[in-house]
């Protein structure tokens, strides 16, 4: 039998997309058709390189061509990817960031520098061009996780101001406030000093292309975050929250932040540190400390993902103390969780970014 471009193209329209609710071709997912005899290749443009389907598009793609073209069609995919963003050409802050996810919550103590830190480190693990911002202004942590207490960017000038490169670790570009204080004394400044040194980790460096900027906010809904929030154009948020219900009527806060009205961020979903604890000589067993399904109840209520239940393990605080985050371990079985969290915030991305396209800006959680 021989066939076509065009067959193949018709046959590829039968598969959709699991999250984006439409056919591959609709989406410009397929580029690159070329027909060979009895073989064809093309690529599949993923929305993201951590998409955690991509199996299971390709066995689509393969037996749509095999239903409706011929059983003996020998079919060769490319599968790459092209992160999607809803930012325009236009738009001059930050303008090569395609994607600003802020990671928040309504207290300390949860876990949220720690998530950040090892989400930020197995996104760019799937390919992607990452970035990660310490916003934290009181209370850097960055500087210790990653092992650059003593660390000082470098820089240069231009038209009389002071541009500074990240740092490059562990795959990812990083800046924190921590690299140019001292951080053994109290950081003793008022709102607006604080909220010029947080615009400056933004606007006076050499960030270049990146996917994914990672921002570890501050706890609570201060003046920090909410300069962030009101002043660049963030993606989404993700919400970090330990399982008992004293963290999660304060994170109940932080997501009334990203909700209001005048604000209106997109909650990506909701990630529950300190989930359980499973001893090493019994991984098998799970112990919830701290209550059971506490995040899982609330990101119902909200309407949103949960994007991941992190245990409680000796390992992630210990990785984080010396300076070298559990998500850069490939040996660590707890690099895997971080992994599936990865792939569950781009997936969420994407589909954010295709629902406020077609909904107009409206967070996702409220259509």
């Amino acid at each position: 039998m021989t066939f076509n471009n065009t067959q193949i193209t018709d046959a590829l329209r039968h598969v959709d997309d699991p999250d984006l609710k439409k056919d591959l071709v609709t989406l410009n997912m397929i580029e690159n058709i070329v027909v060979d005899g009895n073989k064809v290749t093309f690529d599949v443009v993923l929305t993201t390189p951590a998409c955690p389907l991509k199996n299971q598009i390709r066995q689509a793609c393969v037996e749509a061509i095999h239903q409706y073209v011929d059983p003996s069609v020998e079919v060769l995919i490319n599968m790459t990817s092209r992160v999607t963003t809803r930012r325009k050409e236009t738009d001059a802050m930050l303008k090569n960031v395609k994607n600003i996810i802020a990671v928040g919550s309504g207290k300390g103590g949860v876990g949220k520098s720690t998530v950040a830190v090892n989400l930020a480190i197995a996104l760019a693990k799937t390919g992607a061009k990452v970035g990660l911002i310490d916003a934290d202004i009181y209370g850097p942590s960055i500087p210790i996780m990653f092992g650059m207490l003593n660390e000082r960017p470098t820089g240069y000038d231009k038209d009389g101001k002071t541009f500074v490169y990240p740092f490059e670790k562990f795959g990812i570009k990083v800046l924190s406030i921590g690299f140019f204080v001292d951080q053994s004394k109290a950081l003793i400044w008022r709102g607006p000093m604080a909220s010029m040194a947080l615009r400056q980790l933004f606007t006076d460096a050499e960030w270049g292309a990146l996917d994914y900027m990672v921002i570890d906010l501050p706890p609570g809904t201060g003046d920090i975050p909410l300069t962030l929030i009101q002043d660049f154009p963030l993606t989404g948020a993700i919400i970090v929250s330990t399982p008992q219900q004293v963290a999660i009527a304060d994170v109940r806060k932080a997501a009334d932040m990203f909700r209001n009205d005048k604000i209106n961020i997109p909650i990506l979903g909701l990630v529950e540190n300190m989930s359980y604890f499973s001893p090493p000589e019994a991984p098998e067993k799970k112990y919830y400390i701290f209550g059971e399904g506490g995040c899982e109840k609330f990101a119902k209520e909200l309407n949103v993902t949960l994007l991941g239940q992190l245990p409680i393990l000796p390992a992630i605080a210990e990785s984080g103390d010396s300076g070298t985050p559990v998500a850069a371990n490939d040996q660590s079985p707890v690099s895997a969780e971080f992994k599936k969290l990865a792939e569950s915030v781009a997936q969420q991305i994407a589909i954010s970014n295709s629902i406020r396209e077609v909904f107009g800006g409206a967070d996702p959680g409220k259509v």
